[in-house]
């Protein structure tokens, strides 16, 4: 009988995915200061839930963000629902943490980076030129590219500790 294998990196991004939860869980009655985050997740993952327009605008990954405007967010340790608003309709979204690919919240400098297992391969030439949308739910009539944490910002990736 083979002896387990400890999959430390697996181990290192399940507690950092407790980052973005303890965070989430912190901010379900509203962000303190300038806090804001922008959350990005694969939305071919199984369990996502959004509406089937979001998932043909952007069928890799989608952007939003969580400052001035958001409703009923819920969190268990398995996943997250939040209510946005895009274009003025209200949309009920089910996030997984295992979909998720990168938290940020810039007012700290703050990101960390995801890998995600598991998803079906898209042919990047199907895809739209903008894969991200970034949604700050107040502003949401008016699109905005995905942006990166500010210049500075502490990113960690899990790559120096994958198994290759």
């Amino acid at each position: 009988m083979a002896k387990p294998v400890l999959r430390y990196d697996k181990m290192v991004e399940d507690a950092l995915r407790g980052v973005l939860r303890e965070a989430l869980i912190a901010s379900r009655d509203g962000l303190p200061g300038n806090h804001h985050f922008y959350i990005t997740f694969h939305t071919q993952h199984p369990d996502v839930m959004i509406a089937s327009y979001m998932r043909e605008r952007y069928p890799q990954e989608m952007t939003i963000v969580l400052q001035h405007q958001y409703w009923g967010l819920e969190v268990t340790p398995e996943w997250f629902e939040v209510t946005l608003s895009f274009n003025r309709v209200n949309e009920r979204l089910h996030i997984p943490f295992a979909a998720v690919t990168a938290f940020a919240d810039p007012s700290v400098k703050f990101g960390l980076q995801f890998h995600v297992d598991g998803l079906p391969e898209i042919d990047p030439g199907q895809l739209p030129e903008e894969e991200t949308q970034a949604v700050d739910s107040q502003t949401a009539a008016k699109p905005q590219p995905a942006q990166k944490p500010a210049e500075g910002a502490e990113v960690i990736t899990l790559d120096a500790f994958r198994k290759k």
